[in-house]
This record gives structure tokens, sequence and C-alpha cells, in this order.
């Protein structure tokens, strides 16, 4: 197998029963563990028949699974939808509901098939997380009333209204079966291999055999009633109310299952989500539950994660565990009614609970996005969750309209810092400043701006030829962008910048070089010619605030690099410019001649970064990167080495390049000048000298790691792939 075979070997995930057998098998016996509790319990918890949660289990997995275009996704009832659900069974009743399910369904058919379940996505994220967080607190404290041995109301504020009177008369049963419940499935995971055995089966079995050995008097699961299958009928109510209904379910089910599907991408290396796909699944899987009477279904990150967690593969593990629910409750319906009631409301109370997410709040909190999470979790809390939605929108609207409109203008001596959009809401306060500087100074306009309008512009340069009119001197310094200057393109005598604007990336090194004065504290005069330190100063005062927090989490967390990257000492070979990456990308060594010494040579240096690479930080991928115009490989050529030479003895490990260079069953690049095919013949000969050290070759064995050549052709800025069975050239192919 050559490199190439090796480089694509892992980016496709195997199939086959070996899979199937070794990896979905064990994986969906867990996830039915985990199903058969969860199930029970959501659909308790909306007051439809506990059959209800067990179709809709049944249907997610066999049926969703197979049509899922995000394999690895497990749906099921819908957490999320609990609330919604809980308050159409109460006004419609539970057949209604059915038809209502069913129609949403339908819904999210067309959804899918118009392909515009990405404009999902673009909710904003605060609104979609407060909102969850509203429906867990909505969950949470009906169940908690459920374990004091009441029945849940439809909304928060009843709820708790019912608190004070079901702790007076408190049933003992209840709340100790429930109380149980929480307790396991809150301690559970902190016991030693804890993950063998999933704690919702642990909380449920743990209190039904409580319940069993004091003789607990408390309501069972009961099937009997419920084995009928329930047909959808039409519901009673004003048109507008039903469509209502339909699109919440429908909207709602498919952020919940989009979101979830994103999420659970992240967990694993698999084939992506197609989210289209994953609608019109959903879709079909909501047509056949409501038709069947089950409840409305949707993708679930918490057993999603659990599937990639338990070694899932593909997605047979849905479909298996959706087989295994089928086949329990026919075949063992009595052990599931022997289940309290309270317990699968303990379940839910603390599956709500992990809806409110800490570790989200300050994340939100750090991106100035908690006013809008809170107010979606109080509108859906005491309002509903349309309307909590609604308000969550809202105030995501002002807050975007405020930060399109703001900017903040800060004045150090003669320097004068905006940073935000300008536009010409925002424009008056920075004219004020501006005219408060004294007349008759040299004036920096440093501009750190996403965004310039014309009403922006114009009273900018008003103020600056005033300004020069009356003997100062005005130098507008653009630090991301060039949106000043190329609306002052067509003044005439204006000093002309870098053409359009700049990447991110090349952004802090870019316009020192490009021909802006800079600066510098005047202790500082003697270094105005080095480069270097005019560089390190820049760097300071521009680049160092916009990446601190990122090399800060780099520091606290580790590195964590997916390449070693080796390449040439060359200095016009800059590895994060040629592989569009920053800090922490990569982790890189550089030689005269991006040469891998043998494992069993003298010098160990280039050997101990492969091994860190591989078996401390475990990269998956190894480049080795050659380029044109290479000075180790023309001093090859002419022998121009000085015999003795450091030089001389290290361009000896490159001499195997040589000798596969002039090999006649591999040309190379006819059309490249002699040096460089010999650069690119040198790059596949330190790939197959990569596979001498042990740790490399153990590693690509097991399917970890990748081998990668590369050829960057320095004057025509192109960057290529050596293929090493003919030392050739290819393009980078596009991403797929």
């Amino acid at each position: 197998m050559n490199h190439l075979q090796r480089s694509n070997a892992s980016d496709h995930t195997p199939h086959g029963p070996p899979v199937i057998l070794r990896h979905d098998l064990p994986a969906s016996f867990v996830l039915f563990l985990i199903s058969i509790p969860l199930s029970l319990g959501i659909a308790h918890a909306t007051g439809a028949p506990l059959m209800a949660g067990i179709i809709s289990a049944v249907i997610g997995g066999v049926v969703v699974g197979a049509l899922s275009g995000a394999p690895l996704q497990i749906s099921g009832p819908g957490t999320g939808l609990v609330v919604i659900v809980a308050g159409l069974v109460a006004q419609y009743g539970w057949a209604a509901t059915a038809a209502i399910t069913l129609a949403a369904g339908v819904v999210q058919l067309a959804l899918g098939l118009t392909g515009i379940s990405r404009l999902v996505m673009s909710l904003s994220p605060a609104v979609v997380h407060g909102m969850l967080a509203g429906i867990g607190i909505s969950i949470a404290a009906g169940q908690l009333v459920v374990v004091l041995g009441g029945t849940a109301a439809s909304s928060v504020p009843e709820n708790l209204a019912q608190l004070p009177g079901e702790l007076a008369s408190t049933q003992l049963g209840s709340l100790v079966a429930g109380a149980v419940a929480i307790a396991a499935l809150l301690l559970w995971p902190r016991v030693p291999r804890a993950s063998l055995v999933p704690a919702p089966l642990v909380a449920v079995g743990a209190a039904t055999l409580l319940a069993f050995v004091l003789r607990l008097d408390v309501a069972r699961v009961n099937l009997p009633d419920s084995h009928a299958l329930v047909f959808p009928e039409m519901p009673q109510g004003s048109v507008g109310s039903v469509v209502t209904a339909i699109v919440t379910v429908a909207l709602v089910a498919s952020m919940e299952s989009l979101l979830s599907a994103v999420a659970t991408d992240r967990l694993h290396d698999g084939p992506r989500a197609r989210l289209d796909k994953e609608l019109i699944a959903q879709g079909t899987g909501n047509v056949l539950a409501g038709a069947l009477g089950g409840l409305p279904i949707s993708g679930g990150l918490a057993r999603s994660s659990t599937n990639v967690a338990a070694g899932a593969k593909t997605r047979y593990s849905a479909i298996l565990q959706g087989i295994w629910i089928a086949v329990a409750v026919l075949a063992f319906p009595s052990v599931l009614e022997t289940i309290p009631l309270a317990a699968l409301a303990g379940v839910l109370f603390v599956v709500g609970l992990k809806l409110v997410s800490v570790d989200r709040m300050r994340t939100l909190v750090k991106h100035r996005e908690f006013l809008v999470y809170a107010a979606t979790v109080l509108g859906v809390v005491l309002f509903g969750l349309l309307e909590g939605v609604v308000v969550g929108l809202a105030i995501a609207l002002l807050r975007a309209l405020y930060r399109l409109t703001h900017c903040s203008v800060r004045v150090e001596g003669n320097r004068v810092c905006v940073r935000g959009s300008l536009v010409f809401l925002g424009v008056g306060r920075l004219v004020r400043e501006l005219r408060r500087l004294p007349l008759g100074q040299q004036v920096v306009l440093e501009l750190h701006i996403d965004y310039l309008d014309h009403a922006s512009y114009e009273a900018i340069n008003d103020w600056r030829e005033n300004y020069e009119r009356l003997g100062g001197r005005v130098e507008v310094d653009e630090v991301h962008d060039t949106w000043y200057d190329r609306a002052d393109q067509g003044k005439p005598g204006r000093r002309k910048t870098l053409p359009g604007p700049l990447p991110r990336w090349f952004a802090p090194w870019s316009h020192w070089q490009g021909g802006s004065p800079v600066t510098l504290p005047a202790q500082r005069s003697s270094a105005e010619s080095d480069p270097m330190i005019l560089g390190m100063h820049e760097f300071e005062r521009r680049s160092a605030p916009l990446v601190r927090p990122f090399l800060h989490d780099l520091v606290v967390h580790g590195q964590r690099p997916q390449q070693l990257f080796i390449t040439c000492a060359d200095s016009r070979v800059v590895p994060n410019l040629i592989t569009t990456s920053g800090p922490g990308d990569l982790f890189c060594v550089r030689n005269i001649g991006n040469l891998v010494p043998p494992s069993t040579s003298d010098d160990r240096s280039v050997g101990a970064a492969i091994e860190f690479a591989v078996e401390v930080l475990n990269v998956s991928t190894i480049v080795v990167c050659g380029h044109s115009d290479c000075g180790a490989m023309k001093a090859l050529v002419k022998g121009s080495a000085t015999r003795g030479s450091h030089l001389h003895s290290w361009l000896r490990n490159a001499e195997p390049s040589l000798i596969r260079f002039h090999a006649p069953t591999s040309p190379g690049c006819a059309e490249l000048p002699v040096a460089d095919r010999l650069a690119v013949a040198n790059v596949a000969q330190q790939l197959d000298n990569l596979l001498a050290y042990p740790s490399v070759r153990e590693a690509i064995a097991a399917g970890t790691l990748t081998l990668k050549g590369m050829y960057f052709d320095i004057s025509n800025a192109r960057v290529y792939l050596v293929d090493p069975d003919r030392n050739g050239l290819e393009p980078v192919p596009a991403p797929a």
C-alpha cells in the first residue's frame, strides 16, 4: 500500500458484519437499557399512554435509524417536546395529539425536501439553549410534583403553586421511590467502571427493587390499557390554534434533532451529518408515530453521545436497539409493570435539570449572550414555549442591532482607538472626541472596525481635512481591514495601502511591512531600523490582545496539534501561511532540506520530535513538505557543501534521495528544474524513512496515523501533494 492509500485509509468508516458484531451490537444493548426507562418516563410526563413512548422508541430506532442522515444519532421520544405534548394532550386529547404529530411529520418532510434545514441552524444558540433550559425547568418542576405523589400541571407556575400542598401531604412511597431513583442517577457515575451499566437503568432498577422489598404503596406502570393502538383523530378547535400546534411540534422537533446531529458530529470521526436527509428521516418517523399513536420523535444528544461512547460505528446500533425494545415489550410486559411511576419521574427530574447547563451559561456570559439566554428561559417558564422563544429572539435582535450600531472610542494622548462597527448612529460620539483633541498635533486614528458606512467615512474625512488645514497631521491606521482606505481611494494625494481586505491571519505582520509608519516609545528609537524589534512591538500592541485568550487556553489545556509538520528551514517557507493554520495547530520540525534521518542515525533530534508527536501528542498526520529553489537540494546536485563541514555531514542523510532521484523507474516531474525534481524525490524518500520508526509503523497499522508529502512552489505560491510511487506531483483536491 503506498502512502497516498494510507492517507485515505482512515477517511471512511469500515462496514460489514464484523464491525456490526464487534461495535454496534454491544452499543445497541446499552442504548436499549437507557431507552426503556426514558421512553416510559417521557410518556408518563406528557400524560400520554405509556405505550406511546415505546412505539416512538421503536420507530425512532428502526425507521429513523435506517433512513437517518446522521447515522450515529439516536432518535426517540423527544425530551424537548415534553412540555409541548403535555399541553396538547390536556387541550385536545391523545388521539388528536397523534394527528398533530402526524401533520408535524409532513411539515418536516416538506422542510427536508426543500433543502432549507440549515436555516434552522441560523437561530441564535443563546435562544436555542435558553429554550432547552426553560423546557428542562418545566420538566423538573412537573416531575417533582409527581415524586411527591401529586399530578403534574401544565405550567411551571401551577406546579410551583402545588408544591406547598404536596409537601404537606407527601405520599411516602412515591417520595422514597423517586428519591432513590434521583440519588442513584446522580451517584452512579462516581462508581468505578460505572459506565458498564447505564445510570437510568440502575436508577429505575434500584427504585423498583426497593418498592418491591418494602412493599411500598405506589402507582406503577400499567401497560395493558395501552396495548391497543390509538389512531389519530381530527383535533377539535380553531384552525389557527391547530396549525400553530403542528408548526410548533415540527420546528421544535427539527431544531432538537438538527442541533443534536451537529453536536454528535463533534464526538466522532465518522461520516458527517446530512441535515436535509436527517430531517426527512425525522419527518418519516413522526408520520408513522402519529399514525400508530406514538409520541413525537426527535434526535437526542444524551442517547447519541452514549451511542458514540459505547463504540458504535454504523446506523445498525440504532436499528438493533429499536428491535430489542419491541421484543422486550412484547415478551416481558410484566417486568415493566413493576416499575413505580415515581421512579420514572425521578429520572425525568434529573434529565430536566441537566438541560440547564452551567457550562453553557459561563460560555454565554463570556460571549455576552447571557441576557438573551435568561430572557428565553424566563419566557418559556412563565408564559410558554412559543412566547419564550419570541421573547428571546426579540432580545437577540435588539442586541444584534445594538452591536451593529455600537462602537467604542478610547483616547490615549494623541492616539484615538475605535473598535466595533462604525455607522451613522454612532459617529456623533466619535466626532465629539476628535474635536476635543488639541490642534496642531500628529494624531493617529486607529480603526479596529468590521464595518464603516459612507456617513461615517464622510464625517471622519471632513474632520481630518479641517484638522490638517489648521496645521495638524492625521494618520488613519486600519488594523483588521481597509474600509477607510477603500473609500478614500478616489481622493487625490492620499496614501495607498495594501489592496483589499487582508485575511485575519495575515493582518498581524502585514501592516507595518506594508508601509504604515510605526510610532515607538522614545527609549526604543535606536531600534527603529530593526525589523524584529518593530515586529515584536506591533505584536504586543495589536495582535497580543486578540490572541491572548486563545493562547491562555492553550497553556491551561495544553497543545493539541493534529499534524507533525516537517519542513525546510528556508525563510520563505511559512507553515502557518501555506496551511492557513494558527497557534496550536501544527507541531513543527524545521531543518536544512526537510530531512528525516534514519532511526539508527547519530542525530536524535528529529527522531525525538517524531516520537513525542506520535506517542505523546497523538497526532493523526505527519506531513513532509519540500519546496522549490531549495538550497540544500542545489548543494546536493552540485556537491558544493565543504567536505568535513557540518552541512556536508548533515546532507549525507539525503544521499538515499539522490539514489531515488536517479532511479530509471521513477522519472519524477520532467518539467521541473533538476534541483526541484530532486526536492520532490526527497520528500518521497523522507516518507519512506519515517516508516523506519517503530512508533510510526505501529500507529499506521492501528489506523491512527497517516503520512502525506507536500511540495510548495514558492514563486507561484502553489501547494501540491507528492505521489511517492512516481516522485510526482498532484493538485490539492477540493474539499468535499
